[in-house]
């Protein structure tokens, strides 16, 4: 795949940004579309890939269980507190 593309999951990030999701996000449109930057006829349906593949990364990470049970974001706002 991409190796720009890096692990969002504990034990590899313990605290995942909105800018990193987005950044995998076009990183991963931008490997399977072929595109650097599409086309303006192809730029809304670029942008909504990237908007649905983000938006799917914080539900998988925000679901993850990693050790002792813990979803990813209960961990994190475990660590917070």
């Amino acid at each position: 795949m991409c190796r720009s593309i890096k692990t969002l999951r504990e034990p590899y990030t313990s605290a995942v940004t909105d800018a990193e999701i987005e950044a995998a996000a076009l990183q991963y449109v931008r490997k399977i579309s072929g595109f650097r930057a599409p086309a303006a006829h192809n730029a809304a349906a670029f942008d909504a890939a990237v908007a649905a593949v983000a938006d799917a990364t914080r539900t998988l990470l925000a679901q993850l269980v990693v050790r002792g049970g813990q979803s990813a974001a209960s961990s994190a706002a475990a660590r917070t507190e």
